[in-house]
């Protein structure tokens, strides 16, 4: 069974640090691309980072100066380094994966297999 566990989101303010954590179990990492999304109240979930199994990344215009995904494939987790927080960054963070390298950096959230539940990131002013 298949589960993406993710942790790590807190309140903070403007210009602080966060880490989210995503641990996967019941697939193969290595077939898979993983990627962070966040969604804010009344908006569509959209793509902020994306890597494949090599560790070629992939960011949102809005995050790429602030933020750093990465993975340890010994230990299936993903990892969101998000730095210089703003109040737009506020919303809930979810992992996802998909099943082969032709998917990394995909932005559509249709096109992943797994979700995590989510973690809330509240950046206040």
């Amino acid at each position: 069974q298949v589960h993406l566990v993710e942790s790590g989101g807190g309140s903070v303010q403007t210009g602080a640090s966060l880490r989210l954590s995503c641990a996967a179990s019941g697939f193969t990492y290595s077939n898979y691309c993983m990627a962070w999304f966040r969604q804010a109240p009344g908006k569509e979930r959209e793509r902020v980072a994306g890597i494949d199994s090599d560790g070629r990344t992939t960011y949102a215009d809005s995050v790429k100066t602030r933020f750093t995904i990465s993975q340890d494939a010994t230990k299936n987790t993903l990892y969101l380094q998000m730095n210089s927080l703003k109040p737009e960054d506020t919303a809930m963070y979810y992992c996802a994966a998909v099943c082969g390298l032709d998917y990394y950096g995909a932005l559509t959230p249709l096109t992943y297999n797994y979700w995590g539940q989510g973690t809330q990131v509240t950046v206040s002013s």
